[in-house]
């Protein structure tokens, strides 16, 4: 016996009209009954293509501004009737049900209404019902049912149904199911989490993520590994809604990299600095401010020459031709900016393999979000860590000030230091980094690194002594121990920002105080794991 199943009836009820009348007209060609919808049958019978209302085939109105119209026996025996069942096709006989053979049907734009911030109101009735009820029913009955839930795969049906005259097979039917649970699953997240968001539910008692794939990827961390890039339709400008213009395809490692990248210029206004983050394994090796962004790029450059090779640069302002005829000197995987101009774009086409990536804008630090990590057996969730060094009430606890240059470069350095792994050590000095030490077991460690790093950056610069000296030092925890901050203190550093908290803060703030060091507390702690 067959596995396929031709397609005579099809019942049509999109938000997503793109291509309708094109397929709609298609199917017709093909000897396919159609029904439809609303919106989605005026603009098919407008078309002059033969369509039959879903309310002719109820015997009921669509009523209650449209919130009822498809839940109905007639459509859902039609979608869930097995075709060689006996009492199935009993029940469909004398209740005069006819088959549904395809079901196509995209859903109230739920994701597009959030992104765009509209009301509660608004928001609720962009909640579609019919749609995921009628999906799942003919999704169950894949075995009689094709089910569509995307545009991009009306083409393969009318080219199965031409290879096989008139039909789809079982296996695309399976295919299909999967996709149309996969969307519904996806949407209901999308509704689920904007109402624990706004009911303010920290922790529901349920939590579901859903997304749709970007493009699947080469492999994933390593070639022995799957990989694919989902969307999850959130506003937030970077590498998930940025626009290519050039370049190979990102690797899963390139769009871990460029996001950590973005997200960390994007805590410099740029109205008030031109920033620059070099991004190498999700740590930043170079981070600096500048008159302008070739200012910058040099600066943050100048950090880690060595580990800048072959990173990820992100910019906070449009990107500038002085700027790009900087970048491109070197090898560099990615460049992510909100714009460039043309000639920039033109200096960057030099390089083929350098992906250009621009966001048209930048992701606001303080937005709130939700962050997901997988672990065996679970998911954890948190909030975004969106806390902002310049809304913390800092605190100095040594016997002496930061001076006024100090204090900004403290700011910076913790700053930075939020974008670092844990432990997480950044020295500073005149708005650049000179030294970053990342992703230690010991906070003395990262210390050390950090100091070995800035003296090595100074050799390869020519100066006379290492960068630390007369820098500022950010910790993202607290200093359990002194030990941490001596080597800070040894290293030349002359003043330290961490978030306190510890047992032993009388301790470090008293070998702060004997070293000579300005001390200030955050209140805040910047993990990241």
């Amino acid at each position: 016996m067959s596995d396929i199943r031709a397609i005579k009836r099809a019942l049509l009820s999109v938000s997503d009209k793109t291509g309708l009348i094109d397929f709609a007209r298609a199917l017709e060609k093909r000897g396919v009954s159609l029904i439809s919808t609303g919106g989605t049958r005026k603009a098919i019978a407008e078309a002059g293509i033969a369509v039959v209302d879903i309310s002719d085939v109820t015997g009921f109105p669509e009523m209650m501004d449209g919130r009822v119209k498809t839940l109905h026996p007639k459509v859902h025996g039609g979608l869930l009737a097995i075709r060689e069942n006996p009492e199935h096709e009993a029940a469909m006989l004398a209740h005069g049900i006819k088959p549904i053979d395809l079901l196509v049907v995209n859903l109230y734009p739920f994701e597009a209404t959030v992104a765009k911030k509209a009301g509660w109101e608004e928001t609720i009735e962009n909640i579609d019902i019919g749609g995921p009820a009628m999906i799942r029913a003919a999704a169950k009955n894949h075995e009689d049912v094709a089910v569509v839930v995307d545009p991009a795969d009306y083409g393969a049906i009318l080219q199965a149904m031409d290879d096989t005259n008139g039909g789809v097979s079982l296996a695309q039917r399976k295919t299909l199911a999967q996709k149309a649970y996969a969307r519904t699953a996806a949407y209901d997240a999308a509704i689920s989490n904007w109402l624990a968001q706004e009911l303010s539910v920290d922790a529901p008692e349920y939590r579901a993520v859903g997304g749709k794939l970007s493009e699947p990827m080469r492999y994933g961390e390593n070639p022995h590994q799957k990989a694919g890039f989902y969307l999850t339709g959130e506003n937030r400008p970077g590498v998930a809604t940025a626009r290519q213009l050039q370049g190979k395809q990102l690797s899963y490692n390139n769009v871990n990299d460029t996001d950590a990248a973005f997200e960390l210029v994007a805590e410099f206004d740029p109205n008030r600095t031109a920033a620059v983050a070099i991004i190498k394994h999700a740590n930043p090796c170079g981070v600096a401010e500048g008159a302008d962004l070739k200012e910058a790029y040099l600066r943050a450059q100048a950090c880690d020459p060595v580990s800048a090779f072959g990173g990820i640069v992100a910019l906070n302002r449009k990107l500038d031709a002085e700027a790009a005829a900087e970048i491109v000197k070197i090898f560099t995987e990615v460049i992510i900016a909100p714009d460039a101009d043309e000639a920039a774009i033109a200096l960057v086409a030099s390089k083929k393999n350098l992906r250009l990536l621009l966001t048209a804008g930048l992701p606001d630090p303080r937005a709130p979000g939700l962050a997901v990590r997988s672990v065996s057996g679970g998911l954890l969730f948190q909030s975004r860590d969106n806390a902002m060094v310049d809304d913390m009430p800092l605190k100095v606890v040594t016997k002496r000030a930061p001076t006024a240059q100090e204090l900004a470069d403290l700011k910076f350095a913790f700053r930075v230091a939020k974008h670092v792994k844990s432990n997480a050590i950044v020295y500073a000095k005149q708005g650049a980094t000179v030294g970053i030490g990342a992703g230690q077991m010991s906070r003395v460690d990262s210390s050390r690194i950090a100091a070995w790093k800035a003296a090595e950056a100074a050799k390869a610069a020519g100066a006379g002594e290492s960068w630390a000296k007369g820098s500022v030092v950010a910790s993202d925890a607290f200093f359990p121990f002194a030990d941490g901050l001596l080597a800070a203190a040894e290293a030349g550093a002359t003043a330290v920002i961490q978030p306190g908290g510890s047992m032993r803060d009388e301790d470090v703030i008293k070998a702060a105080d004997e070293a000579g060091l300005a001390m200030v507390m955050t209140g805040y702690r910047h993990f990241r794991h």
